[in-house]
């Protein structure tokens, strides 16, 4: 007679029972002599508290790892837009192949307009946050030179005008109801003063409104472009000895438009060009009284020896007078050449080429990056784009309008 086995035998009863009520579904439990998971079971545990081979029997995957994108300075990322080539139909004449400090354009295009911003007030709501193209530039600032208010006439109220939440809708501000609650915080004025009525009418071919301090541009003739120029284009709409030139990379539907290019960059300089028919505020942005700030990314030979930044910080006598930049910043540096940013208000002709001729350093290549607030951030060399109403409203207010 064959005796019956040993409890706890384990020829025909699983350690433990079979499934322990802490083990995972599916795996052994806990039998005689076994040890609960914990770090001295030995071998490495996952988050799951699995070892490796228990995660794969079990069907466990882990989350992937998310790991940051590499930084990229924005400095270095304009300064290697001509690496893409001008594909808006315009010539080729002139355009320069990437050199130095060579850098993919960023993929995340201009900023999108959404999601409140500090300064603002009850109702959370800015203007122009649901405009589809532009940069996000932000709370505007205001300029020290203001255009004089015009004479108010009734508390700025024109009985056979059009309402002011209406104007503010068609220039895209917001829906009617967030701009009448706009108007009710007190955040529009007409003509340098505030408004907080909801049956205000006013004469939008006349009066002057301010959004959050943002000038509106009510007149729907004034056009308003950033132009990313090419080395070797020259800097006017009409070349008579058929050179490259602005109105080549236009489109045929605004050729015909009267345009002016704000300020003008050299033939070898690359960079931002702005584009308008506002006679008014190409005036104030060429104005020296005004003092626009222009940003320049500048590739050099290198080493660039100490003291040069104080240097052209603190100024340098040119054969025109005493000049000298508002900021001096070392952006990125290769074997034998350096990336330098420097910002000045000075328009005079080719006044960044002669002051790092003084100091020593020629210039290798000069691309300008900013004018105001209108920066020339992603976009493609070659390439014209309008700029948003935000990004409008900004630029009137740093001159003052």
């Amino acid at each position: 007679m064959t005796p019956a086995p040993r409890s706890g035998s384990g020829r025909n009863t699983p350690r433990g029972g079979g499934r322990s009520a802490g083990g995972p579904a599916g795996g052994k439990g806990f039998g005689r002599g076994s040890k609960p998971s914990s770090d001295r079971t030995g071998g490495p545990r996952s988050a799951s508290g699995l070892k490796k081979g228990e995660e794969r029997a079990n069907g466990y995957r882990p989350a992937p790892e998310v790991r940051p994108e590499k930084f990229k300075s924005d400095a270095v990322k304009a300064f290697g837009t001509s690496s893409n080539a001008a594909k808006s139909g315009a010539p080729k004449t002139g355009a320069s192949k990437s050199g130095g400090f060579k850098s993919g354009a960023s993929k995340t295009g201009a900023g999108k307009f959404g999601g409140p911003q500090a300064g603002q007030r009850k109702s959370g709501d800015r203007a122009f946050r649901n405009e589809r193209f532009g940069q996000n530039l932000g709370p505007v600032r205001r300029s020290a030179t203001r255009r004089p208010a015009a004479p108010v006439i009734s508390e700025q109220h024109n009985p056979e005008g059009v309402r002011l939440q209406k104007v503010m809708a068609s220039a895209g501000v917001a829906s009617r109801r967030v701009c009448e609650e706009m108007i009710a915080e007190g955040r529009v004025e007409v003509d340098g003063q505030v408004v907080t009525e909801l049956g205000v009418r006013v004469d939008p071919a006349v009066v002057a409104i301010h959004v959050d301090g943002m000038r509106l541009q009510l007149d729907e003739t004034q056009k308003y472009y950033v132009f990313n120029k090419p080395r070797g284009v020259i800097s006017t709409m009409d070349d008579p000895e058929g050179r490259p030139c602005i109105s080549d990379y236009l489109k045929p539907s605004s050729q015909h438009e009267r345009l002016f290019h704000v300020g003008r960059l050299d033939n070898e300089t690359e960079g931002l060009l702005l584009l308008t028919n506002d006679g008014e505020l190409t005036n104030r942005l060429t104005h020296p009284s005004y003092e626009v700030p222009k940003t320049y990314l500048v590739q050099v030979r290198g080493p660039m020896g100490q003291g040069i930044g104080a240097q052209l910080r603190e100024g340098i006598e040119l054969e025109d007078g005493f000049q000298k930049v508002d900021s001096f910043k070392l952006v990125d540096s290769t074997p034998g050449h350096i990336l330098v940013e420097v910002v000045l208000h000075s328009g005079r002709n080719r006044i960044v080429r002669r002051l790092f001729d003084a100091v020593g350093h020629p210039v290798e290549r000069l691309v300008r990056t900013k004018i105001g607030p209108i920066s020339l951030g992603d976009q493609r060399q070659g390439s014209i784009r309008v700029l948003g109403r935000g990004e409008v409203g900004h630029l009137l207010a740093s001159v003052g309008l």
